[in-house]
């Protein structure tokens, strides 16, 4: 898998700020704003994000003027950084590089359900970052299916439905989570 530029990535240069303070800010605003959704949902306070990322509200409004805006940065920067990922474990073997990418995608799932909540489908970013997420883990599946790791039955989106429904659950904690989703896996997996 070489580094091709997804359309999300796009998105998420252009939304960052040049400046290196400016840049910190916004990334800390992003963290935060990742953090208090995965706590709270899609009703996090965004004075709570200010806080958290250690500046003052303002700062918040001057990068995401609506709480949309950033619903929809936060939801493009996940998605960007499971592309990322995609490319990172593309050298290792079929099975272990899906698995590697599900995992994250897991983790991300529960950030966007908050987005989801939120947005409810209706930016023109969930498109740039559907489209993406096919480009980025598809090839994954695929490899794996074409190695005799992963059941031929089924198609990536089949994949990604299973594990969103997985994570969509509420589970005692993250290890239940991982846990679950590693026995649906395995009957993904062909080759054990």
């Amino acid at each position: 898998m070489t580094a091709q530029p997804f359309p999300v990535s796009e998105i998420v240069a252009a939304q960052r700020p040049h400046r290196k303070d400016a840049a910190r800010n916004y990334d800390a605003l992003l963290a935060a704003a990742r953090e208090a959704f995965a706590e709270h949902g899609s009703e996090a306070s965004l004075e709570d994000i200010a806080r958290r990322a250690g500046v003052g509200i303002g700062t918040l409004y001057r990068n995401f003027p609506t709480r949309r805006a950033l619903f929809e940065s936060v939801y493009a920067s996940e998605v960007n950084a499971l592309c990322k990922v995609a490319l990172s474990v593309a050298d290792q073997e079929p099975w272990e590089a899906l698995n590697s990418w599900l995992s994250r995608f897991a983790g991300y799932m529960v950030t966007k359900q908050a987005v989801r909540e939120a947005l409810e489908n209706e930016s023109e970013i969930f498109g740039a970052c559907r489209e993406s997420m096919f480009s980025a883990g598809g090839p994954l599946f695929e490899r794996a299916q074409k190695a005799g790791a992963a059941r031929t039955d089924m198609d990536f989106g089949d994949l990604l439905r299973m594990v969103a429904g997985i994570t969509g659950t509420k589970y005692v904690d993250d290890t239940q989570r991982d846990r679950v989703l590693a026995i649906a896996l395995d009957g993904v997996r062909t080759n054990h």
